[in-house]
């Protein structure tokens, strides 16, 4: 079966998934990181544009990879191995790849971490390697 979801799709549900996931990556030793620069940068055009809003954490990784910046994952346990980046371009390519009933979860609102890790996992890793 192909999953076909717009851009504006992908990015939502990867939204989701930041917001509801990454607490489980810290559990396999892994660790979400930004370039510090890119992240400030980010914090301030979201700031800028949307000055009434507080922002939070996730909003500014989703700017920083609509503003053309990486994502990183990085090994902290291990040697390196499961060091990873994304840029938007893995997210629209890959948020499709999550098995269905983790994604369909996501749509319809009915979402746990599990469901989060699932799409966080195949986006960085292409497939799920954890649990």
């Amino acid at each position: 079966m192909t999953i076909e979801l717009t851009n504006q799709e992908s990015e939502s549900i990867f939204y989701t998934a930041l917001c509801n996931g990454l607490g489980y990556m810290q559990g396999y030793g892994l660790e979400l990181t930004v370039d510090r620069s890119q992240y400030n940068a980010s914090r301030e055009h979201l700031q800028s544009t949307n000055p009434q809003t507080e922002v939070c954490y996730e909003d500014i990784l989703m700017q920083v990879l609509q503003d053309g910046g990486t994502l990183y994952m990085k090994d902290l346990e291990g040697d390196g191995e499961m060091d990873e980046s994304i840029t938007l371009t893995a997210v629209h390519d890959r948020v499709k790849l999550t098995p269905l009933e983790y994604l369909t979860n996501i749509i319809e609102e009915q979402d746990d971490a599990t469901d989060a890790d699932c799409v966080l996992q195949t986006v960085f890793f292409e497939e799920i390697i954890f649990g």
